[in-house]
């Protein structure tokens, strides 16, 4: 598991709109990048192009190449399907299956691709549970609805969920804007244990997080309203953090702006 992500000169378009502007960066196995950024300037979006979500809206579409261990998932042979599988998401509020219970949940991509062994899949819920930091909380439930849970643990199912399918890299899209403090922290805490096992791509817009979580920090901008989103500079998050190389990125942390 864990692969190495690479875009080259990505390009995304919503229709004729020009959405995001030549991005190029590199995301390492096993480690936590952070998209930060002020609101429009293309970060979630070039987020769902990492795993084809993108497309999905009709009209958008994406020129350049998104390299997953040096194959671009957006060639004429990928199934996307197989690529939203191998790079899972995890979006901005929980949104389990709300009547169908805990463990069901977990499983729900298994059953989709035909697993069907009761036993194979009871272990698989226990291992993304207990991945997810979550099974202590919920193994006396199991059956119960997903919905039950409160919002940190909601997020949590959903994150057992993702990595119930075995994922090389994990997206996820403002995973604690929704939550209370002591969840975020709990998600926090969950992330530093899954990058041992996953890439991880994660949007935030809470400058802390960026610091606390991530191994590198990838900053978006745009010139203007209308102006298509692009990538000013990525770098080690200490070195964001500390000494930036452009002002604008400078601006934007220390809070002068966004």
């Amino acid at each position: 598991m864990a692969k190495r992500l690479d875009l080259k000169d990505v390009n995304i378009f919503y229709g004729r709109f020009h959405a995001v502007d030549n991005v190029t960066l590199s995301v390492a196995p096993r480690s936590v990048t952070a998209f930060i950024g002020p609101s429009g300037c293309g970060k979630s979006t070039v987020l769902r192009t990492l795993n084809r979500m993108h497309e999905v809206i009709p009209g958008a579409r994406v020129e350049g190449e998104v390299l997953l261990d040096g194959e671009n998932i957006y060639g004429s042979s990928v199934d996307p399907v197989g690529v939203r599988r191998t790079i899972g998401m995890v979006f901005q509020r929980p949104n389990p299956f709300p009547t169908m219970s805990i463990r069901d949940n977990v499983v729900a991509g298994l059953k989709l691709q035909g697993r069907k062994s009761r036993k194979e899949l009871d272990e698989v819920a226990e291992r993304a549970l207990r991945g997810a930091n979550l099974w202590n909380e919920v193994k006396d439930r199991l059956t119960k609805p997903g919905g039950g849970l409160s919002g940190g643990q909601q997020q949590r199912l959903c994150i057992a969920r993702a990595i119930a399918v075995q994922p090389d890299v994990l997206l996820m899209d403002e995973p604690c804007s929704a939550l209370d403090p002591i969840s975020t922290l709990a998600i926090e805490d969950l992330i530093a244990e899954l990058k041992t096992e996953y890439t991880i791509v994660i949007v935030t817009h809470n400058m802390q997080q960026a610091a606390r979580v991530s191994d590198q920090t990838a900053f978006f901008n745009l010139r203007a309203t209308g102006e298509p989103g692009r990538l000013v500079e990525i770098d080690d998050t200490p070195k964001m953090f500390s000494n930036p190389t452009q002002q604008a990125t400078e601006d934007y942390i220390s809070g002068r702006f966004g």
